[in-house]
């Protein structure tokens, strides 16, 4: 997800974000423990993503 589709979001979408990205990320540790994970790549990008979400709904939270 990119920047400026994050600052389109509302503060509810930016929640529900949040949680998927975190059942995406709970699912891929498993993936890459059974060896079954096809883009270790996927694991640091969901990361990344969930950071930049919480760091746009920071801002949003302080305007």
């Amino acid at each position: 997800m990119k920047k400026q589709e994050i600052k389109k979001l509302s503060k509810d979408e930016i929640l529900k974000n949040i949680d998927k990205f975190k059942k995406d990320l709970f699912n891929f540790r498993f993936q890459k423990i059974n060896s079954q994970i096809t883009n270790p790549a996927k694991i640091t990008e969901t990361k990344k993503t969930i950071a930049r979400l919480k760091t746009i709904l920071k801002g949003k939270l302080n305007a």
